[in-house]
């Protein structure tokens, strides 16, 4: 039987909901949409939530409204997906990369440190994987250089850092719900925020500035979701604890099956930290022949990531040059990530493991 690296879990009640939204005939934001962006805002316990056409529209409204403009600098990590740091772009600032923890994937307090310049506007985390950032330090630098802190919690919804929900720490997040993400709508995206001024900000631009129909306020873009994109979402929502516990489940039992395993290592948890495995990503010294191998005995293995986002041909004509972030850079060789979505039971990890196993040999 061949395993994909994810699969969304749609039942009859998300197939419902969006037929329900078509019947209506009300199926552009609205209602459904309102209403999403409530108990979404909700479930972090943040007092606005911003619905979006997607997770890059999330980032690039986020770092708007957060007042990023041309020649800000905006610290963040190289070992993302490119989304990231474009967004930083999108807005004229300039991306300026701090190497990360070899760990934990995720980017180092010590590095963001070494960065920081007068034209330092922003810090943009990302909680890579599913596994928060170490906040209390990140904080910390935040308060220290009087900075805006902006989270990517694409890969992390329902991931907690001591009790806390990714996405309530910084002055502004941003989330994706594309299908390999832990709760699905197709496409789309969410802005949260506690600061009323970032929100009102964030809804112009979504909605070509418009306050009100034809008022255009500022120039904004058509950043909308849709009703059947919020309905889908809304179901998924309540199942999300349940999902992220089933991957959860599967990513211990894969870690013990895998443990002590020579060839590769394991990821980390540090204490403090509720990690919801996005991706379950080992390190792998044969990374290459172990990923052919797996992908040619039916279990569809990904490489997140093969390069850093400043290796990136794009960036390289940026001027951002190899050896820049060499942990970041090391990583990037030996990374693998093996299928734990909700799906998968029991039996499928003691089958992923051995075929892992097997291709270690």
């Amino acid at each position: 039987m061949e395993v994909p690296i994810s699969k969304p879990l749609l039942t009859e009640e998300e197939i419902k909901a969006i037929t329900d939204v078509l019947r209506s005939g009300r199926i552009s934001q609205g209602e459904k949409v309102r209403e999403f962006e409530k108990e979404f805002a909700k479930y972090h316990s943040v007092k606005h939530g911003i619905a979006t056409s997607s997770g890059t529209s999330a980032l690039k409204i986020a770092l708007e409204a957060a007042g990023i403009k041309k020649g800000d600098e905006v610290i963040t990590t190289p070992f993302t997906f490119i989304a990231t740091s474009n967004s930083i772009l999108y807005n004229q600032g300039i991306p300026v990369f701090a190497d990360i923890d070899e760990d934990t994937f995720n980017i180092n307090p010590e590095e963001i440190r070494k960065q920081i310049t007068p034209k330092t506007k922003a810090v943009l985390v990302v909680h890579l994987y599913g596994l928060p950032c170490k906040m209390d330090e990140i904080l910390e630098i935040k308060e220290e250089h009087g900075l805006v802190l902006i989270e990517d919690c694409a890969q992390a919804l329902g991931a907690e850092y001591k009790g806390k929900k990714v996405g309530s720490f910084g002055d502004v997040s941003a989330f994706s719900f594309y299908p390999t993400k832990n709760i699905t709508t197709g496409e789309g995206g969410m802005v949260l925020t506690n600061k009323e001024e970032i929100a009102e900000k964030a809804r112009l631009i979504r909605n070509h500035g418009q306050k009100e129909n034809y008022r255009h306020e500022i120039i904004g873009y058509n950043y909308r979701m849709t009703d059947m994109q919020a309905a889908l979402g809304l179901v998924q929502l309540k199942k999300l604890d349940e999902m992220n516990e089933k991957r959860r489940r599967n990513a211990i039992i894969l870690t013990e099956l895998l443990r002590n395993t020579e060839g590769i290592k394991t990821p980390v948890c540090f204490n403090g930290a509720k990690h919801v495995y996005n991706q379950y990503t080992i390190k792998a010294e044969k990374r290459d022949k172990l990923f052919e191998f797996l992908n040619k005995n039916g279990i569809k293995a990904r490489i997140y990531y093969d390069r850093p986002v400043h290796m990136q041909p794009a960036y390289q004509k940026l001027g951002f040059k190899k050896g820049l972030c060499p942990v970041a850079e090391k990583v990037s060789e030996q990374v693998l990530s093996l299928p734990v979505y909700p799906l998968l039971e029991p039996r499928d990890m003691e089958n992923i493991a051995e075929i892992v196993k097997r291709g270690l040999k």
